[in-house]
C-alpha cells in the first residue's frame, strides 16, 4: 500500500549497547541494551500530521473498506506489551522507516540458563500434547494466508471448519447454516466489520455462543468495547497454531463438562 508503484523494502536487524542507547533521540525510551528492528520503505512517506496519528486506533488514511486503523496500532500494543518502543520517520514522498526497540535479554547465571532450557522443554510437551477434537469451527480472518494455515491446522486436528474473510462474511456463512457452529475463532481487526461488531450481532440470535477474539491488544481492550458482561476467549498475539488448536479444545472441553 506505501509503494503502489514498486519499490524497496529494507528489513535491518542489530544489537543496540547501552552506550549507543545513551545516543539515541528517543524520547522516553530508558538506557539499556536491545534488540532493533528496522524496516524502511521507499513509498509515498507520510507528512508530519498523519505522522504524529498513525499508532493511534482507528485512524487510517486509506479508502473506505481498505483499512480499519487497527495495523499500526496493534503493532504498538504488542510491541508495549513486550516492554519495548516503536518509532516512525518519514519524507512525504521518499518513503518512511520504523525502528523496534525490543529489550536484549541476557542470563545472569547458570541457574537461570537452567530454567530456559526447562521451559523450551515445556514447550516441547505442549506441542506434542493431544490436540485433537471434534466440533464445527468458524475460523474469521481477513488475512488469506494466515487463514489458510489456520484452517488446515485445525482441520488436522479433526474439527470441521468454515471460513470467512470479513465480519460481514461471518454473518452470511452463519445466516446460511442457521447458526449451527460449536466456537467462533475471530480477528479483530477486519475491513467493512471488526470482530467485536460481528460478535454482537451474532450473539443477538445466539447469546452462548462460545467466541475466541485473537489479537495484539490485551483483553481488557475488549471488555471495555464488549462490556464485561460478555464472555469470550482470549489468544494474545503472536501464536503459534498448536496453541491456536489448544484453546479451542479448552474452550469446547468447558463446554461439554
Amino acid at each position: 500500500h506505501a509503494m503502489p508503484d514498486g519499490g524497496s523494502l529494507t528489513v535491518r536487524t542489530s544489537n543496540i549497547t547501552e552506550r549507543q542507547s545513551q545516543k539515541l533521540d528517543h524520547h522516553g525510551m530508558p538506557v539499556g541494551e536491545y534488540v532493533l528492528m528496522e524496516v524502511e520503505d521507499t513509498g509515498t512517506g507520510m507528512s508530519p500530521e498523519v505522522l504524529g496519528k498513525i499508532f493511534e486506533p482507528y485512524f487510517t488514511t486509506k479508502a473506505v473498506g481498505k483499512g480499519s486503523g487497527f495495523g499500526l496500532s496493534s503493532v504498538y500494543g504488542i510491541i508495549k506489551q513486550s516492554s519495548g518502543f516503536i518509532y516512525a520517520d518519514s519524507v512525504p514522498g521518499k518513503g518512511s522507516t520504523f525502528r523496534i526497540y525490543l529489550p536484549r535479554y541476557l542470563p545472569e547465571n547458570d541457574e537461570e540458563v537452567a530454567v530456559l532450557k526447562e521451559r523450551d522443554k515445556d514447550k516441547k510437551k505442549a506441542q506434542t500434547a493431544d490436540l485433537t477434537g471434534t466440533g464445527r469451527v468458524l475460523l474469521v480472518e481477513d488475512e488469506d494466508i494466515v487463514r489458510s494455515f489456520a484452517v488446515r491446522a485445525l482441520k488436522r486436528q479433526g474439527y470441521e471448519v468454515l471460513e470467512a474473510s470479513s465480519g460481514v462474511e461471518a454473518l452470511e456463512v452463519m445466516a446460511a447454516i442457521e447458526g449451527r457452529v460449536d466456537i467462533v475463532v475471530s480477528d479483530v481487526v477486519m475491513p467493512e466489520m471488526d470482530g467485536p461488531a460481528m460478535a454482537k450481532e451474532l450473539r443477538k440470535k445466539n447469546p452462548d455462543l462460545k467466541i475466541i477474539f485473537v489479537s495484539g491488544y490485551p483483553r481488557e481492550h475488549f471488555d471495555t468495547i464488549l462490556g464485561n458482561d460478555q464472555n469470550f476467549a482470549f489468544l494474545p498475539k503472536p501464536f503459534s497454531l498448536p496453541q491456536l488448536a489448544a484453546k479451542v479444545k479448552e474452550q469446547l472441553q468447558l463446554e461439554r463438562e
